[in-house]
């Protein structure tokens, strides 16, 4: 995509691997937030005869998660009940899946989508690229401290029995949460290393993958986005050209996924929603794991980069999509075009 080949995405985007506040996110706190008020309109809802879906939409989608969890409190509080067992109970699906994520705390939900994808006989390593690829140290520190806390084991360990080879190694260091959060560009440093995956990869017969993983895993956001400039000026291919041609499976699609979050995360993640609902059938799971987890760090531009990419809005999109209540509650997740 002829997108990705823009050098100057490599300068002025914003990159999720370093966003923590909500400046461009579609969900905001809500002004004059009464919790009890919430819970009383969630209760009629639920406990009414037939469930008020546009009810549990309305509410649950315009709070922000920390208001959702002051709910979620006072829910219990108010019922004896968790307000997820009542929506589990009360809900089903796609729809159930998605108000359920919106009232999970960040971290708890990444780490349950981690669950699953290494849950059952296979593995889906897609959902794990895309959290480990993405997300900050904080946001990994604070996932697998949800991990070990509901499973008593490390995540690393269960990821290392479910994953193998080259794409396991760069998986668990990502896993670490220890990438380098420097601010600071060390242009020669960046030429150097350059140079290196430039002769670890096109130059060399076969390719020395440990390189590559070294650099791109530790590295800081703002060091690697000059290490991408100085590769193009070196080998005149862009550094995921190279990675493609030169790698494959598991390990290309981790390494590649790394490089577009570090040039244009938001563009990242607007591909992922567009494959998501390409072809005969969609992948709501991808769907309501975007929509949620970015609602509230850069959806807005998610947003912005799928109608550059694309040429039609999300909200278009996902109008042809997505139907019923699930889709009502992705369309007012996103927010209003414009």
């Amino acid at each position: 995509m002829s997108a990705w080949e823009d050098l100057e995405l490599l300068l002025d985007s914003p990159s999720s691997l370093t966003v923590t506040s909500n400046a461009r996110g579609t969900v905001k706190d809500k002004a004059n937030f009464k919790p009890e008020d919430d819970v009383a309109a969630l209760r009629k809802a639920i406990e009414g005869l037939g469930t008020t879906e546009k009810t549990l939409i309305d509410v649950l989608t315009q709070r922000s998660n920390a208001q959702r969890q002051l709910i979620g409190t006072a829910y219990q509080k108010a019922t004896g009940r968790t307000l997820v067992a009542d929506l589990e109970g009360d809900t089903h699906g796609d729809f159930e899946d998605l108000l359920v994520a919106l009232v999970t705390p960040p971290a708890a939900y990444d780490c349950h989508e981690v669950m699953k994808a290494i849950k059952g006989s296979g593995t889906t390593e897609s959902t794990l690229t895309e959290i480990f690829a993405s997300r900050s140290n904080r946001q990994i520190k604070a996932m697998t401290d949800v991990y070990l806390k509901e499973t008593g084991r490390l995540m690393s360990h269960d990821l290392k029995s479910e994953v193998s080879g080259d794409y396991c190694k760069a998986l668990l260091i990502l896993a670490e949460g220890k990438r380098d959060e420097s601010t600071n560009v060390d242009t020669a440093k960046a030429k150097a290393e350059a140079k290196a995956l430039y002769e670890a990869g096109e130059k060399k017969w076969g390719t020395d993958e440990d390189k590559f993983i070294d650099i791109l895993c530790h590295r800081s956001v703002p060091q690697l986005r000059q290490t991408l400039i100085e590769y193009k000026n070196i080998s005149k291919k862009t550094l995921q050209e190279s990675i493609e041609s030169e790698m494959s499976g598991d390990l290309e699609e981790l390494l590649v996924a790394v490089v577009k979050c570090v040039k244009n995360a938001p563009a990242y993640f607007a591909e992922r929603l567009f494959k998501a609902m390409k072809g005969a059938g969609t992948t709501e799971s991808t769907l309501t794991r975007i929509l949620v987890s970015r609602s509230e760090i850069d959806l807005m531009d998610i947003k912005e980069e799928y109608k550059k990419l694309f040429g039609y809005t999300l909200n278009c999109r996902l109008e042809s999509e997505v139907s019923g209540s699930y889709g009502e509650t992705l369309k007012k997740l996103c927010g209003q075009d414009g």
